[in-house]
């Protein structure tokens, strides 16, 4: 496992995962706020076309030079999808933003759209990326990793600025720190709605994930000042994005290590026994 692990979380090139050129400015701004361009380079649009029109649906987390992690919920399977990376500003040209078609897209065997279980699904793009300034992979945690209560942790998405609001133009970043499972089990808070394979943060009735985050990352700093993309933003209170004790719940990243190296892995497989069988004329 931990062969097929790096070949996913590893990044091939000078630029390593976690590590953003431009570093992000770090505040305690109550509310959501802009986010120092590229400062989050790791994190991606996803888009699906409508009608010739390209537009957002859900955030998304690069993992490597050619896999994004996403939430199942995301995902339909009537919708042609594309991915935006290196993005700062959705609405406005960039320098060194890169489009890129899918050539697969795995939703997890075990997704819940009723119980909301399972909310994960890996994006294969069409061909591997390079990386640059603009563009690079989050780390991924360790298998198993339990974040500690009040980690201080930020999500980050172009989703709606406040309940019933406008979606962002400009990517946003939040402070949001971790709810441990003792307390967001509570039954005043998400009960038994929340498994141990989430993660909870936020729930002060301010600061929250809402539509259109999605699928998004919520970026934790490891000991080393590595950063790792330890929940894909799964769901919120249908009362309002930011209702008190209904932190945003997260898809707890460390619990499907093993699933998107197995998923990685097999697609590899795939990849390579096709090209050989190709190169000897069997197919």
């Amino acid at each position: 496992v931990l062969f097929i692990l790096k070949t996913v979380s590893c990044v091939p090139s000078a630029y390593g995962c976690g590590l953003p050129t431009f570093p992000p400015v770090l505040t305690r701004v109550v509310g959501g706020e802009d986010v120092r361009p590229h400062s989050w380079p790791w994190q991606i649009s996803l888009q699906y076309n409508s009608a010739g029109e390209w537009r957002h649906t859900c955030g998304g987390t690069l993992i490597s030079d050619q896999w994004v992690l996403t939430a199942a919920h995301c995902i339909s399977s009537s919708r042609q999808y594309r991915v935006a990376l290196g993005k700062h500003n959705l609405v406005e040209p960039e320098e060194g933003a890169v489009f890129m078609g899918t050539s697969n897209i795995i939703v997890h065997e075990d997704w819940n759209s009723f119980l909301i279980r399972n909310d994960i699904a890996l994006i294969k793009l069409e061909a591997p990326l390079d990386f640059s300034d603009t563009i690079v992979a989050s780390c991924l945690p360790e298998a198993g990793y339990i974040l500690p209560h009040d980690e201080p942790c930020y999500v980050t998405g172009w989703g709606r600025l406040y309940t019933g609001g406008p979606i962002a133009d400009i990517l946003q970043q939040a402070l949001l720190p971790v709810v441990d499972h003792e307390t967001c089990s509570k039954f005043d808070w998400w009960g038994s709605q929340v498994k141990e394979t989430m993660v909870c943060a936020g729930g002060d009735g301010v600061v929250s994930g809402c539509n259109g985050d999605s699928g998004g990352p919520l970026n934790c700093r490891n000991a080393d000042g590595v950063w790792e993309v330890h929940g894909i933003v799964s769901f919120g209170s249908g009362l309002s994005c930011n209702f008190p004790k209904k932190p945003t719940v997260f898809t707890r990243v460390s619990s499907y290590i093993d699933w998107i190296s197995s998923v990685s892995f097999h697609s590899f497989m795939h990849s390579f026994l096709y090209k050989v069988m190709k190169a000897m004329k069997i197919c």
